[in-house]
């Protein structure tokens, strides 16, 4: 691994329904986007809003993608302009900095940099003023399967909008633990949670004391910084 500062390469993060999956697909490939991996979560809108509508959890697509920073806000006007994410519950999309990758990596997002950049200075984004001066963060959870709901409540409590659950599963530093020969690992669930920075630490400080290392969800509770938002108000 080769260690970089990369103030000019984005992580990008979409959360949308899961029947959307081909639309950013496809432009994703008209964008040159070369890098973008899927993997399936599980909306979590309040029961009363699931009631008020008649239905469960929702599916939905989780979808990573590497991008210079300089096109970020093209391809968030792109995907937010095929998939209306102007409109409530449709959809949300972020980016988080990195802080190293390896070099064959760099090398093929950075190769056309020039010209990459030339398109989005003549493709100028107009810019949300209403989230240009305030700060987010996503906060991550990683904890046992079966207690994200919980959590979620904990954390609507203290002021999260939502969230969105992945399942995964868990590895000792040994690797997964046997019963009678039979390699058993750990169900987890990752839970990702969007919101304004100024409401982190009480969401933080409550999931941590409900659901935290002295519960039986033994969550881990950590926040990244998050920019270019994109899908949703979170007032």
């Amino acid at each position: 691994m080769d260690g970089f500062n990369l103030p000019f390469i984005k992580l990008v993060i979409f959360i949308v329904d899961w029947s959307k999956i081909k639309i950013i697909s496809t432009i994703f490939n008209q964008s040159n986007v070369r890098y973008h991996f899927v993997c399936k979560g599980i909306g979590t809108a309040s029961s009363q809003i699931l009631d008020i509508l008649g239905i469960g959890a929702t599916n939905k697509a989780v979808i990573l993608c590497l991008e210079q920073e300089a096109l970020v806000p093209l391809l968030m006007s792109e995907v937010g302009q095929k998939l209306g994410l102007n409109h409530p519950g449709t959809g949300i999309g972020f980016s988080v900095p990195l802080s190293a990758i390896n070099a064959v990596i760099m090398k093929s997002i950075t190769d056309d940099a020039a010209a990459a950049l030339a398109a989005a200075d003549k493709n100028e984004v107009k810019k949300d003023e209403k989230q240009m001066d305030k700060k987010f963060d996503l906060v991550i959870a990683i904890l046992n399967q079966g207690y994200s709901d919980e959590f979620m409540t904990a954390a609507r409590e203290a002021g999260a909008g939502g969230g969105t659950v992945i399942n995964a599963r868990g590895l000792l530093k040994t690797g997964p633990s046997k019963i009678f020969g039979i390699s058993v690992q750990d169900e987890k669930e990752i839970i990702l949670i969007l919101t304004m920075r100024e409401k982190k630490a009480a969401i933080m400080e409550a999931v941590c004391k409900s659901h935290g290392q002295n519960s039986k969800a033994d969550a881990i509770v950590f926040s990244v910084p998050a920019d270019n938002i994109t899908g949703i108000d979170l007032r």
